[in-house]
């Protein structure tokens, strides 16, 4: 009985050592079940849909490829929060990443009266001890703030010559900010004057790399103008400008809504200065304008408050009296208005006279008639201390009828006449009459504010000065001569080859034909003939063939890089005029060749009319963006800025041809001065 009991008991034990095996391995499924289905819900949530999770007891194993480092390190660290640390096996990796590639370097260069500073991230390789050492030479004593951080990467392609061109820049322009990037720099500066502006825009353009990237923004101040002038005219030119002033954009757009409404065509502009009279100045200056326009011909004329207006002789007293009484009463009460109908054409016949011829070549011939001695002598003295002691030729006549203020007159008209190239000066005791050709687009209102300010608001001037911008010394263009220079020195650098016994560039020369088209740049005004020459192989009259077609070759392939070719003249010579022996082959070589001849000094476009006022002096327009024919925007005040060469001939043009003659050499009468060795 024992035995049976302890075997029971035994069984009983056993039996409850299973059943807590089974229990306990059936909760523990439970919960790794539980457990796996919470962590991958997780994971789901928290988009980690990467990670396949599985358990194996109480152990949760994380498995998957990381998109990278910190979404490895959150999947695990989600799993730490539904599972102990412990239990999680992390078996994750991280996809291989590329390298870093490099940061955007730049570097900012701020330069005013307090020194240079240097901002931003560059190359560990740049050497900038070097650049702030070679800065301070440039600043002297003020000093240079290196702020510059680094980065060891490789220097970008492009960096060195932009960081180049930016540090001579910066030497240049002493209040300005000057941004580098790898083939690229900006530049934010400000000039003294309108001319400096233009100045430094050309100068930027110039010396830009051809693959460096430039945008510029070059700023003025406004220029005091003193006295505040305006003139308006409706000749036989038609309605125009010789002078105009606005003191806000705003004002100067009304202005020119007042001239074109009166029949002014064309581009129109004033210049934007300081030195108003009045706050009312656009709504007088319109009023006035629309007056004239109603009138129909005659000329009106600002001098800060006070307006002149002088009506044709064409123009009747009942038209007359009507135009000027409504002007008179409407005007704002500041200006004050002088209003005169012009004499008939018999009554200006009488008048005396005085003359100043200028000829562009310096000789200036005063003629006419002076008060007496002493003011002959007073006029060449003061002529020869204005245009050179031996320019000057006298040959006026004493007439003591004159009326007074002559001698003011005549010596205002000298000094108005110093501000053209070449002209003609008119002195009567109605008007000062000037006519000719200058290098400053802005003569005419200088010259209109200097005989308003010496003479009075109430002086009559009939301006006609025409604007010629290779006269502009801030342009710096080159002349004919220089032009055919340049082009030859590019033919001599970078010879012109063809294709044996035919007129095809040859494949090698093709570099050359880009260089010959950026030399033509500001020369295509110019009359010129491109020559082709042959050596003495074969006959002559087929070498006077192929040498014309390989001067025209070369004129289409100047057409065909967008060089205006209308001003050019194809013209072959075969085998004349070798400049080598033809018995060697090197000999042979350099007589076949191209070159240029100038035809005409003188550019077909001889000059825009600066009288116009904004008619045709008006430079053109920039965005900013420099290209290969780089060109410099006008400033709001009117002064002249850099400009891209704009020849007269249109580009659809057909390009002149002269067919060989076999029996007609090189022209003998032209000019030595304009052969090709000119």
């Amino acid at each position: 009985m024992r035995s049976r009991s302890t075997l029971l008991t035994i069984a009983a034990f056993v039996i409850a050592l299973i059943l807590s095996m089974v229990i306990a391995g059936g909760s523990a499924t439970v919960i790794e079940k539980r457990t796996k289905s919470e962590v991958r819900l997780a994971m789901e949530t928290q988009d980690h849909s990467w990670v396949q999770v599985q358990t194996d007891g109480l152990q949760v194993i994380l498995n998957g490829t990381a998109p990278t480092e910190a979404e490895r390190f959150r999947a695990v660290s989600l799993a730490d929060k539904y599972v102990d640390s412990s239990r999680v096996v992390d078996n994750t990796d991280v996809e291989n990443t590329e390298a870093l590639s490099p940061p955007p370097f730049s570097m900012q260069m701020l330069r005013n009266e307090n020194g240079i500073s240097l901002i931003g991230l560059v190359p560990a390789s740049v050497d900038r001890k070097a650049i702030v050492d070679d800065l301070k030479k440039v600043v002297g004593d003020e000093p240079v703030t290196d702020l510059l951080e680094t980065a060891d990467y490789a220097v970008p392609a492009g960096w060195d010559m932009a960081m180049k061109y930016g540090l001579s820049t910066l030497e240049t322009l002493p209040r300005s900010k000057v941004s580098v990037q790898a083939g690229k720099v900006s530049v934010q500066a400000i000039t003294d004057s309108p001319v400096e502006k233009g100045r430094v825009e050309t100068s930027l353009a110039r010396r830009r790399p051809a693959d460096l990237k430039l945008s510029f923004d070059i700023s003025a101040p406004r220029p005091v103008i003193t006295p505040f002038t305006l003139r308006f005219l409706i000749d036989a030119d038609g309605p125009h400008f010789d002078a105009c002033s606005a003191d806000t954009e705003k004002a100067r757009d009304q202005i020119l809504k007042a001239a074109r409404a009166a029949g002014a065509k064309g581009t129109l502009s004033c210049t934007i200065g300081m030195g108003v009279p009045s706050t009312q100045w656009a709504t007088a200056a319109s009023m006035a304008i629309k007056s004239l326009g109603e009138l129909g011909a005659g000329t009106v004329t600002f001098s800060d408050a006070d307006i002149v207006l002088d009506a044709s002789s064409t123009v009747s007293q009942k038209t007359f009296d009507d135009v000027v009484g409504e002007l008179e009463s409407n005007l704002p009460a500041v200006f004050s208005l002088k209003a005169t109908l012009e004499p008939s054409a018999k009554a200006k016949a009488d008048e005396a006279q005085f003359t100043a011829i200028r000829d562009g070549k310096g000789s200036v011939t005063l003629k006419g008639r002076v008060l007496d001695a002493r003011q002959r002598e007073a006029v060449e003295n003061y002529a020869r201390a204005q245009f050179g002691h031996d320019q000057v030729h006298g040959a006026t006549r004493v007439d003591a009828t004159l009326p007074a203020g002559w001698p003011v007159r005549t010596l205002a008209g000298l000094e108005a006449l110093t501000m053209l190239h070449d002209g003609t000066l008119s002195v009567t005791a109605k008007k000062i009459a000037l006519k000719g050709t200058t290098g400053d687009a802005q003569a005419s209102d200088k010259i209109a504010r200097l005989l308003t300010g010496q003479l009075g608001e109430d002086v009559q001037m009939d301006l006609q000065v025409k604007y010629d911008k290779r006269l502009d010394a801030s342009l710096a263009l080159p002349n004919g001569k220089e032009c055919v220079s340049r082009l030859n020195d590019s033919l001599a650098k970078a010879k012109i080859n063809f294709d044996p016994g035919s007129a095809q560039v040859s494949a090698d020369s093709l570099k050359s034909l880009d260089t010959l088209a950026k030399a033509m740049k500001n020369c295509t005004e110019f009359r010129m003939e491109v020559d082709g020459y042959t050596d003495n192989q074969g006959g002559s009259d087929m070498n006077l063939q192929l040498s014309q077609e390989r001067a025209q070759a070369v004129l289409h392939g100047l057409l065909d890089r967008g060089v205006l070719t209308g001003n050019l003249v194809a013209k072959g010579y075969g085998e004349a005029q070798p400049i080598a022996p033809n018995d060697t082959e090197a000999g042979r070589e350099k007589n076949r060749r191209i070159e240029f001849v100038l035809l005409d000094e003188t550019p077909v476009d001889n000059g825009l009319d600066a009288s116009a006022q904004g008619r045709d002096t008006a430079e053109p327009q920039w965005n900013g963006a420099i290209t290969d024919d780089v060109g410099a925007p006008p400033s709001d005040d009117g002064a002249p800025a850099a400009q891209s060469s704009q020849p007269a001939a249109d580009s659809t043009d057909p390009v002149p041809v002269e067919t060989p003659d076999t029996n007609t050499p090189r022209p003998k009468s032209r000019p030595a001065a304009l052969d090709k060795k000119g």
